[in-house]
């Protein structure tokens, strides 16, 4: 008996029209083009209009999505997943905003898992998919994290940027597809990155902050680290080398712990998507974004194995190999 195989057989993103360069910063906070540039490889990211979020940006995304593949791709999708830390309420979920927005016949729910959240959407709508419950789920990423950040934090404030990106998930012959994939978390890292929401402290006594908070030296320690592992665990899973890999696309948060990984893989930069520079750090929507790059690109074959990483508070990570093709 042949196994279902789940893929992605769409793929749609979106990134706001208003910029904010390094150059807008100098003149906001203490600080250069040349230290953005030099520490994170950001040169601009885009930002949502005062009232636009994350619900307009994950709509957005899907429109994309149905102008790039016609408005048959969304036929059938009874799930909707929307990964994202900056939903609009907390009730009701973002994913039911976006199902009546299209008019969907669908059940909906958002799902919180930091940056890696994505692709932890990818892993939940890939055992829908292949357990026969679900024919069609839509997974979007989107953030609105300017609207959370800290302006006077010049240590977070140049990293975010907004955006969303949407892929249909369903069944693909056997040869295309998910091949693997590795999720975790460690909670013991929670105080090195987080934002309140109801509470005012973590179980051990940290007290949460009410913009967004991160030690960068224990985030970027812990980032270099999980993204050599989890990409060797997800590879290996998947029957394959890391010469095997066409083209890298991890999460885009910052170019030297990018590098770190590409150089841990072994793998040229040619094989590596990065999108840093334009879009800074759009947590759940980074990879979706990335990936439509590349796709644009011309960097991205039928058949081609894809390796995908990210990670973020929790802290939690997540990576996948991903043949591309089946539609």
């Amino acid at each position: 008996m042949t196994k279902t195989r789940a893929g992605l057989t769409a793929l749609g993103a979106y990134a706001p029209e208003q910029i904010l360069t390094n150059e807008d910063l100098e003149k906001m906070m203490d600080t250069t083009d040349e230290w953005i540039v030099t520490r994170t490889g950001i040169r601009r990211r885009h930002i949502a209009a005062e009232d636009e979020y994350t619900s307009d940006l994950a709509v957005r995304s899907v429109h994309n999505l149905v102008e790039r593949h016609g408005r048959e791709a969304l036929d059938g999708v009874s799930m909707v997943i929307v990964a994202t830390n900056t939903p609009d309420a907390l009730f009701p979920s973002t994913a039911a905003l976006v199902q009546d927005a299209f008019g969907l016949k669908a059940a909906a729910f958002d799902l919180l898992a930091a940056c890696p959240g994505w692709l932890y959407g990818l892993d939940v709508a890939a055992g829908l998919v292949e357990a026969g419950r679900h024919e069609k789920v839509l997974v979007i990423g989107a953030e609105a994290l300017t609207k959370i950040v800290d302006w006077e934090d010049r240590s977070t404030a140049v990293l975010f940027g907004d955006g969303a990106g949407a892929a249909v998930v369903e069944a693909v012959p056997e040869r295309y597809g998910l091949k693997s994939m590795v999720t975790g978390a460690d909670g013991s890292g929670a105080r090195h990155l987080h934002h309140r929401s109801i509470g005012t402290r973590l179980p051990d006594g940290t007290e949460l902050a009410d913009s967004l908070y991160m030690n960068g030296r224990e985030v970027f320690k812990f980032a270099v680290r999980v993204m050599e592992t989890s990409t060797l665990e997800a590879v290996e899973k998947a029957g394959l080398k890391p010469a095997d890999i066409s083209l890298f696309v991890p999460h885009q948060a910052n170019l030297r712990i990018i590098d770190a990984a590409r150089q841990k893989l072994g793998l040229e930069m040619d094989r590596v998507v990065v999108t840093v520079d334009e879009y800074g750090n759009n947590s759940t929507a980074s990879i979706p974004l990335a990936l439509r790059s590349a796709l644009d690109e011309g960097r991205i074959e039928d058949g081609d194995d894809l390796l995908l990483v990210s990670f973020g508070a929790g802290l939690t990570w997540a990576a996948c190999v991903l043949t591309w093709g089946g539609a």
